[in-house]
């Protein structure tokens, strides 16, 4: 929609004639704009629909926005058509009627009625209580230019939230529907899963949800910030998403029950063997004791416990779930289980390790008292007398029971010091028979 020039002085036949070109040009630009309007299935759908909240409010003050356009556009068509009634009464127009045109053209010589601008009540007019009210042309585009914006900004935020949010919400619900079913059919229902109550909850909100938007529309809109484009902004879809989100989460919910359906035995199978590998191991450990306890003296051995009787509690309901097809409460069951499994393995581990603790250290010193050993016999010091008897006294501790560690390790530092200073020490050269390590004769 176009702006006419401004005011000036009487215009000639050449200016005249391209005011009315131009005029004809912008009267045609906003018929067809009012036209598009009027027409526009946004508007359609506004004037049909049980409104409620900020966008019955708005359409209110848009309908009446629309009809003063349309006031104003029949006094704009008057006035053109005047003047182009004007300009050919004769070829050549005179003075008296140049004077005329530029009053026509260029001043405040369209009159709006005031029982159309009272009908209208549009804020726009100030006022609304005159008889009449008269503007320029150039004043009169404006104000239609006004209108028109805001007019088509509003139709066309509202045909924006209507054409994507109900179809978009439509689509989630029958999702829902579909999940819904599933649940059922896996025994997730409200009031005995969560995920249940979560499906109830998306159900309450998507319906209101859809109901709020077919009636306040304009609830749902975001503007752009600056933008001076009619219906400029976008759909506000947080509630949509969440509960898409929400229903995602659910679906991953029922998945996993599903798959607890599918393989319950042979996971049930691999639960029971954790748990007797981690029996056991509990028996091992407690037989270990025994032996330690036995053999090993001066030493703190820690107690073996029992497995715990909850866990086999818990695996028999379990089954019961299985065997009775509740889903629901076999799955997160299961998980938990199968964790607590892992953990009562790992606890019979450490135990036996505990335990055996004492053995190991046994079994450490034997072997050490025997790598000395070979290593002074490939030095042929494996006869000396010494370390003989030290290696009899270390020996002697070692696989005696009990065995008493603290005084054993020190029999067998012993050994290692005797044997490291033979070792180091200077060796004679053999001359008339054999000699020991301080370099005498042999008999």
């Amino acid at each position: 929609m176009g702006v006419t020039g401004p005011p000036g002085p009487v215009m000639d036949r050449d200016e005249v004639d391209r005011a009315l070109a131009r005029l004809g040009a912008e009267h045609e630009a906003i018929e067809t704009s009012l036209l598009a309007l009027q027409d526009h299935a946004g508007r359609r759908l506004l004037e049909g629909a049980g409104l409620t909240g900020v966008t019955k409010e708005r359409w209110a003050s848009t309908e009446a926005s629309i009809t003063l356009l349309w006031a104003y556009f029949d006094a704009y068509s008057d006035a053109l058509r005047s003047a182009r009634d004007i300009r050919s009464r004769r070829r050549w127009s005179s003075r008296e009627d140049l004077t005329e045109l530029t009053e026509l053209l260029r001043g405040e010589s369209v009159t709006v009625a005031g029982s159309a601008t009272a009908t209208a009540n549009a804020p726009t007019l100030a006022g609304t209580g005159k008889l009449s009210e008269s503007f320029s042309l150039t004043t009169l585009v404006d104000r239609m230019n006004d209108l028109y914006a805001s007019s088509l900004d509003l139709v066309v935020a509202a045909d924006a939230v209507w054409s994507a949010l109900p179809a978009r919400i439509d689509l989630l619900a029958a999702e829902l529907q579909r999940t819904r079913q599933l649940a059922h059919s896996v025994g997730v229902r409200p009031g005995e899963h969560p995920a249940g109550d979560d499906l109830e909850r998306i159900t309450h909100t998507l319906t209101s949800l859809r109901e709020q938007v077919i009636s306040d529309p304009l609830a749902f809109w975001v503007p752009t910030q600056g933008s001076s484009a009619p219906g400029g902004g976008r759909p506000d879809t947080t509630v949509y998403d969440r509960e898409a989100r929400a229903l995602e989460d659910v679906r991953r919910e029922i998945d996993a029950v599903l798959t607890v359906r599918q393989d319950a035995e042979q996971r049930l199978m691999r639960l029971r063997d954790v748990l007797s590998r981690a029996d056991r191991t509990l028996a091992e450990a407690r037989t270990a004791r025994g032996e330690v306890l036995a053999k090993i003296a001066a030493t703190e051995v820690p107690v073996v416990g029992g497995p715990p009787t909850v866990l086999q509690e818990q695996v028999a309901a379990a089954s019961e779930y299985r065997r009775h097809g509740q889903w629901h409460r076999l799955s997160p069951l299961l998980e938990s289980l199968e964790r607590k499994a892992e953990d009562e393995l790992l606890r019979a581990r450490e135990s036996l390790t505990a335990v055996t603790a004492p053995l190991a250290v046994r079994a450490e010193l034997r072997g050490r008292l025997d790598a000395y050993k070979a290593k002074v016999a490939r030095h042929g010091l494996a006869e000396d007398p010494f370390l003989i008897e030290r290696y009899d006294a270390a020996r002697r501790m070692l696989w005696s029971a009990p065995c008493d560690l603290r005084v054993a390790e020190q029999a067998v530092l012993r050994y290692q010091q005797a044997a490291a200073e033979l070792l180091a020490a200077p060796r004679v050269p053999e001359q008339g028979g054999p000699q020991d390590h301080r370099g005498e004769q042999r008999p």
